[in-house]
């Protein structure tokens, strides 16, 4: 009876072995491959925010941006905002905050984060936005290192000037951030007051090949990826300064 009951066990332990082999060889559940698929997710993300800021800054409509961007201490860009549901919307998305080393004037980073928010109001079907994120402040580029920060509750935030008429003169500039939005290439103002912005740790450490905090990226420099380069020229020749290593 033991070796009958002996014999069972080792079967059972046969089975889930090759079980676990099956999904091994198939790829499953392998952290190299969920790393791998942020790496690469980080670097396109990287890629299209670069977009997304040189759209922002071309053409008459964007001189109030190319003004406040000179001032600002750092940069949030977030490629695609996704906004929808009806009466009760979710939005969502992910981009890369850059910052301003202020005792060499350059451009460091990127980092990486979401930004969501849950807003109540009449809306129907679906809306895509570029969003940008200005850090007029200390305080405000400060916040941002932080594992997570409520937009107008643990920094002010202010939209940023668009439209007619609109310059660096009508912003708020006593808030911490200023926030612009474009969707389907037409700036708009956007409020983000209630919008959590939270750090991406997967893509943080899949793009710099280990795990690494806001801080280490953005104040110590103890990461860099030779891949944030064109982004951070791109940067530095509109707000002025260099664009790192």
């Amino acid at each position: 009876m033991k070796k009958d009951h002996f014999g069972c066990t080792l079967l059972k332990m046969l089975i889930v072995v090759t079980a676990a082999c099956g999904f091994w060889s198939a790829g499953a559940f392998l952290p190299g491959n969920a790393w791998a698929d942020d790496a690469r997710e980080a670097a396109q993300l990287v890629g299209k925010a670069r977009y997304t800021f040189q759209n922002f800054t071309a053409g008459k409509d964007g001189k109030p941006f190319r003004d406040l961007v000179k001032k600002a201490k750092g940069i949030y860009i977030c490629p695609q905002m996704i906004r929808g549901a009806f009466v009760i919307g979710a939005s969502g998305g992910t981009g890369v905050f850059v910052v301003r080393e202020p005792q060499t004037d350059t451009w460091l980073g990127p980092a990486f984060y979401t930004i969501g928010e849950v807003s109540f109001g009449l809306q129907a079907g679906g809306e895509a936005s570029e969003i940008i994120l200005l850090a007029m402040t200390e305080r405000g580029a400060n916040a941002l290192l932080n594992s997570s920060v409520k937009l107008g509750a643990d920094v002010t935030v202010a939209v940023g000037p668009v439209g007619a008429g609109a310059d660096a003169s009508t912003a708020n500039l006593s808030a911490d951030i200023l926030t612009f939005a474009r969707s389907k290439g037409l700036y708009g103002g956007v409020s983000l007051k209630g919008a959590v912005v939270k750090i991406r740790a997967g893509l943080n450490a899949a793009y710099y090949g280990k795990p690494a905090t806001p801080t280490d990226i953005l104040v110590r420099k103890n990461v860099a990826n030779p891949q944030a380069k064109e982004l951070l020229k791109t940067v530095a020749k509109a707000a002025g300064g260099s664009g790192g290593k």
